[in-house]
């Protein structure tokens, strides 16, 4: 009951910034509906809707660390965690509840990207939900990222971290409209060794119908969701502990 009435508090914060909602929603979407343009100009598929349209949701998905972060930071600046931290809440039940609207955030913006790739040619099958399935490590990824990022910048640091730096990674390292191995050398390897790349590669195979092909590239993904996730708890736990 108190992890849910925090949530909701966090979920009626998050959609009273419905500037930076509409911007995290809308701005994949037009990038979606952009490139899709200019694939029916060109005579072969740089753009293909079934290649392109999970790329494009794990880069809207990055916009959930700007929104974590910005929160979490946003809490501590007006000491309102800090207020918080006397109250019978315990970490568990902060780390939950900044976790449970973010992650159903995640969700509709997820929803949102495929249902709008739909309406720009993707085939409906059972394997656009297998394709969504796949990425839910990485939405657990980013709201790490967020919750660590909130955790110890102020809100203009979590602005330049993950509004800037973070989605320019995930733009140029994820594979989302071009193919990395197309440039090689030390830029695909770094690629592959960031879990970006991976996460848009297991939704593309889902979204094929290749689920076993799935598999390498989720662990990848989940690897680093669950080392990203105990450091922000860990640095959040430790904030709590010295307030």
């Amino acid at each position: 009951m108190k992890t849910m009435a925090f949530a909701s508090r966090n979920y009626k914060e998050m959609t009273r910034e419905w500037l930076t909602l509409l911007f995290g929603f809308a701005f994949p979407s037009l990038l979606l509906f952009l490139l899709t343009l200019i694939q029916s100009n060109i005579p072969n598929e740089p753009f293909h809707i079934e290649q392109l349209t999970p790329g494009i949701a794990l880069f809207s998905l990055s916009f959930i660390s700007l929104f974590a972060g910005m929160l979490i930071a946003s809490d501590r600046e007006c000491s309102f965690l800090l207020r918080l931290f006397t109250t019978p809440l315990r970490s568990q039940h902060f780390i939950l509840g900044y976790t449970l609207p973010l992650f159903l955030l995640a969700l509709v913006q997820m929803t949102f990207c495929y249902l709008i790739a739909f309406f720009l040619g993707l085939p409906l099958s059972i394997n656009i939900f297998w394709s969504t399935l796949t990425l839910l490590p990485a939405a657990l990824l980013f709201i790490a990222i967020g919750l660590l990022a909130g955790s110890v910048c102020t809100t203009k640091q979590v602005g330049g971290i993950c509004g800037a730096v973070l989605t320019n990674l995930c733009a140029w390292l994820s594979g989302a409209w071009f193919d990395v191995s197309l440039i090689g050398g030390w830029f695909e390897a770094v690629a592959y060794s960031l879990p970006f790349v991976h996460a848009v590669e297991a939704s593309r195979e889902a979204l094929s119908g290749h689920l076993i092909d799935t598999l390498p590239h989720v662990g990848w993904v989940f690897l680093y969701a669950i080392g990203m996730s105990v450091m922000a708890v860990f640095t959040f736990k430790r904030r709590m502990r010295y307030v």
